[in-house]
């Protein structure tokens, strides 16, 4: 647990919309909420994609991800509850439980599993996908896990934090990683407890909800299982949440736009067509790590 240097925010940010998510199914079955889906990719740049996954029936996870390909850029893993390994094709392997991180840098390709150590209890959690620039697409992959116990961590004025990436009230994040310089922050508010976050008005940002509900500044109620989008309100110089009157939990994600064009076909993430037939012929061919 670390001591946190107190930050307020004068101008919060305006809700610019909030979103529901699609009920889907991924991998080998696995049943989750895509909440930041591809048509927000540009508006959310640089966050290609957010899933909500969470249940305590084994059919709805047992079977995992098997092995797939990625190209171009980073998954991030949060569990909250259960057990998951990750294996790769450039020999990384790691075991993540509750409150862990997985954070896997693609580069120029990887082929791996993400597979449940589990058949009865509750697993959720989350998977956000970070872009990368245009110069580190074609980088050496790489992974790096943290376990529950090693996340920062900090308590103030009601609300609990874990700061996954970036920094928050003088904490340094699990991660940091350039360019995009992604803040990814689980916050736990008791009743009625409210939380301020600086934030540059240029980054990008979200809210997502998966226990109770906030308020915003103007009224705005988000509800439990939705993404509110944080308009990129002019002068602003961060977000508030605000719990009502039972305790709330909900992920803010932020970071800077890389402003590049962006090209996907599944699992590849590129900044052009040309880029995205090379990949898939790379795949077909073996040549990923």
């Amino acid at each position: 647990m670390s001591t946190p240097v107190t930050q307020t925010v004068q101008t919060p940010r305006e809700v610019e919309r909030l979103v529901a998510g699609q009920p889907t199914s991924d991998g080998a079955g696995v049943r989750l909420n895509r909440v930041l889906t591809q048509n927000l990719q540009r508006r959310l740049d640089p966050f290609l994609m957010l899933d909500h996954f969470g249940s305590e029936n084994p059919d709805d996870y047992v079977a995992g991800f098997p092995d797939h390909p990625h190209r171009g850029f980073e998954t991030v893993t949060y569990m909250l509850h259960g057990r998951i390994r990750h294996r790769d094709s450039a020999g990384h392997e790691g075991l993540v439980t509750d409150g862990g991180v997985q954070w896997m840098h693609a580069g120029r390709g990887v082929i791996h599993s993400e597979l449940p150590e589990q058949r009865e209890g509750r697993m959720s959690g989350f998977q956000l996908w970070l872009n990368l620039p245009a110069k580190d697409k074609m980088g050496e992959p790489w992974y790096r896990d943290v376990q529950g116990p090693d996340v920062p961590s900090f308590d103030l004025d009601g609300a609990h934090v874990r700061v996954i990436a970036g920094e928050s009230h003088g904490v340094a994040g699990a991660v940091q990683r350039p360019v995009t310089e992604p803040l990814y922050l689980d916050v736990h508010l008791a009743p009625g407890a409210r939380f301020d976050q600086p934030l540059p008005p240029e980054f990008n940002a979200f809210v997502y909800v998966y226990d109770g509900a906030l308020r915003f500044d103007n009224g705005c109620l988000l509800p439990e299982s939705r993404m509110a989008i944080l308009a990129n309100t002019p002068g602003s110089d961060g977000v508030r949440l605000q719990a009502e009157d039972r305790p709330a939990r909900a992920i803010l994600v932020a970071g800077r736009p890389l402003g590049q064009p962006i090209a996907q076909y599944g699992p590849f993430v590129m900044n052009s067509e040309a880029e995205l037939v090379q990949a898939v012929r790379d795949f077909q061919a073996g040549r990923l790590a």
